[in-house]
């Protein structure tokens, strides 16, 4: 990735606040690409709607307009695959 000239960033913990109180460490982001993609990755039997819910929040709360929701515990990795768009 770094090769084609993109930065990606694993592991960003953002905080959260709630009615006056702070989080330092409301959630974490699995992959942070070039600061406009987030990637949730999952290696799950099915993909719920939770997942969506939570990559969703994770969009909205570090204002990313794009996300994608990885399922690599799939015959083939298309069929894992959803993309968001806020």
């Amino acid at each position: 990735m770094h090769h084609r000239g993109h930065r990606g960033h694993r592991g960003i913990e953002g905080p959260v606040e709630y009615k006056g109180a702070r989080i330092e460490c409301g959630y974490r982001i699995d992959l942070l690409i070039d600061d406009l993609v987030i990637l949730e990755l999952k290696s799950v039997d099915q993909l719920a709607p939770v997942h969506d819910a939570q990559l969703l929040t994770y969009m909205k709360l570090a204002r990313i307009r794009t996300g994608l929701l990885i399922n690599f515990n799939q015959q083939r990795l298309i069929d894992g695959l959803r993309r968001f768009k806020l």
